[in-house]
């Protein structure tokens, strides 16, 4: 038995694996290689699996970007945040701006939805509650920027 003969099982077994995470929802090949890791595979092994993957579209880091930014910015999360997360996937933040139009109009749109749901519409605010609030936005990944245009967009007086 040669060594390419003992890979080959484990190439099979590595891809169905894959296969079996990426029917249930996207992932990107770092997340892909660190839960093949974490079960005992060999990472000479994993790579050229995932490359594979990648070249037949079954994998695609931009897909996986598409997928988990439109899911987070639906829950209300700013391009900060987003951004951050992806970056710890192993994935370029690139095209936040196209995803967030299509899901919501623009960033102002998403951070007005997010502050509407959890806070109703005062028009005037002392300067601990718009701290309070303005923390709670910043939490969620959008700029300091973003949240003071918000004040001036909601027109809130700050006493």
């Amino acid at each position: 038995m040669t060594s390419s003969d003992a890979t080959q099982p484990a190439a099979k077994e590595i891809k169905a694996v894959c296969l079996r995470l990426l029917a249930r929802r996207e992932h990107s090949q770092k997340e892909l290689l660190n839960k093949l890791l974490i079960k005992g595979y060999n990472k000479d092994e994993i790579l050229p699996v995932l490359e594979d993957l990648a070249q037949q579209a079954w994998q695609s880091d931009s897909r996986y970007a598409e997928s988990y930014a439109r899911h987070r910015i639906q829950k209300g999360y700013g391009p900060l945040f987003v951004a951050y997360q992806l970056r710890q996937n192993g994935v370029a933040a690139e095209g936040l701006e196209n995803i967030a139009q299509s899901v919501a109009g623009n960033w102002m749109d998403v951070l007005e939805q997010v502050y509407l749901k959890k806070y109703n519409h005062e028009t005037v605010l002392d300067r601990n509650e718009w701290a309070k609030r303005s923390r709670f936005l910043l939490h969620r990944g959008f700029s300091g920027a973003m949240v003071s245009d918000l004040l001036e967009h909601l027109h809130i007086k700050l006493i």
